[in-house]
C-alpha cells in the first residue's frame, strides 16, 4: 500500500516595502565642490562675456560701458569685413578639417594597418612629432617653409619649377595646409582605434566573396567606423574653428583680409582696434557657429546608430 507523503508549503513572507532613502542627498555632496568650482571659473566668465557683448565697452578712448543691446550684433551683419571673415573660416575649415585631416588621418590610419612594424612607428612618430609642436611653433616652421626664401621655394628652384610668394598669393591655402600638417595625427589615432575594432572574420569573408579592397572599404569598413567618423569631425571641426596661434604666426591674417578668419578679426577688432565689445559679440557669433556644426554632426550621428 503506497504512502501518501504530504510536502509541507513553505510559509510566505511578505517583503518588507523599502523605507525612505534617507542618505539620498548625501550621494551628490562629492560632486558639489567640483560644481561650483565649473560654475565660479567657467560659468562665470561666459556670463561675463555674454554681458560684454551687448555693451560698448573699450580698452582705451571710452570713459563709460553702456548698455547697446543688439547694435554690435547688426554692426558684424553689416560689417563686409566680418562677412568676408565668415566666408574664410568656412574655406579654412572645409579644406582643412573635414577634406584635409579627416581624409589624410584615415588614409594613413588605412596603410598603416597593412604596413610593416617599423614602418608603423616610423610614420607614427613623425606624424605625432607634428601634433605635439606648440600651435606658434609649428606657426614659425611653417611661415619659413611657404615664405619666399622658404624651403618650398628653394626646393622648386632645385627642381625647375616656377616659385611664388605662397603666403602673397594663396595665404588661405598656405594656412589650410599648415592645419593640415599639425592636425592629421589625431585623425589618424582615431582611425587607427577604430580599424583595429573591426572583426578580421568580416573583412577574410568579404575577400573570399570576391570583394576588392575597394568595395571592402566602402560597404564594410567605413559603415562600421561610422560613428568614429562623426565623433572625428565633429572634434576637428570645433578645433579648426578655434584656430588662431597657427594663423597669426604665419599671416596675421593678411595680406589685407586675405586669411582673416574668425578668431583673427574678433583678435584683431577687441584688442588692435580696442573695441571689447565688438569683438565679444563675434567671439559669441563664433560659438554659435561651432554649436551648429555639433547640432548637425549630432543628429548625423543619431540617424545612423
Amino acid at each position: 500500500m503506497a504512502t501518501a507523503t504530504k510536502v509541507a508549503a513553505a510559509p510566505t513572507e511578505t517583503p518588507a516595502r523599502p523605507g525612505p532613502r534617507r542618505g539620498r542627498p548625501l550621494r551628490w555632496l562629492p560632486l558639489a565642490p567640483a560644481t561650483v568650482m565649473l560654475l565660479l571659473f567657467l560659468g562665470g566668465p561666459i556670463a561675463y562675456c555674454v554681458y560684454i557683448a551687448f555693451t560698448n565697452m573699450q580698452l582705451t578712448g571710452a570713459s563709460s560701458t553702456d548698455f547697446v543691446g543688439l547694435d554690435n550684433f547688426r554692426r558684424a551683419f553689416g560689417d563686409d569685413d566680418f562677412r568676408n571673415a565668415v566666408v574664410l573660416t568656412l574655406v579654412f575649415t572645409l579644406l582643412s578639417s573635414l577634406v584635409g585631416q579627416n581624409t589624410l588621418g584615415l588614409a594613413l590610419a588605412a596603410l598603416m594597418q597593412r604596413a610593416s612594424r617599423p614602418v608603423r612607428t616610423l610614420t607614427g612618430s613623425i606624424v605625432i612629432a607634428a601634433w605635439v609642436v606648440p600651435e606658434i611653433v609649428a606657426g614659425f616652421l611653417l611661415y619659413a617653409f611657404f615664405r619666399r626664401e622658404g624651403t618650398l621655394n628653394a626646393l622648386l628652384d632645385w627642381l625647375g619649377l616656377p616659385s611664388q610668394n605662397w603666403l602673397y598669393t594663396l595665404p588661405i591655402l598656405a594656412v589650410s595646409f599648415a592645419n593640415v600638417w599639425r592636425g592629421t595625427a589625431f585623425s589618424m589615432l582615431v582611425y587607427s582605434a577604430a580599424l583595429s575594432e573591426i572583426p578580421k572574420e568580416i573583412t577574410e569573408a568579404a575577400e573570399v566573396d570576391g570583394a576588392g579592397g575597394l568595395g571592402r572599404f566602402w560597404h564594410i569598413t567605413l559603415p562600421m567606423i561610422r560613428r568614429s567618423i562623426g565623433t572625428n569631425l565633429m572634434l576637428n571641426t570645433l578645433q579648426t574653428l578655434s584656430v588662431f596661434g597657427l594663423i597669426w604666426a604665419m599671416t596675421r591674417g593678411g595680406p589685407g583680409n586675405r586669411s582673416q578668419t574668425l578668431p583673427v578679426f574678433m583678435y584683431d577688432q577687441a584688442f588692435n582696434k580696442s573695441l571689447i565689445g565688438y569683438g565679444t559679440a563675434v567671439a559669441l557669433l563664433l560659438l554659435l557657429v561651432g554649436a551648429a556644426f555639433s547640432v548637425v554632426y549630432l543628429r548625423l550621428m543619431k540617424e545612423e546608430v
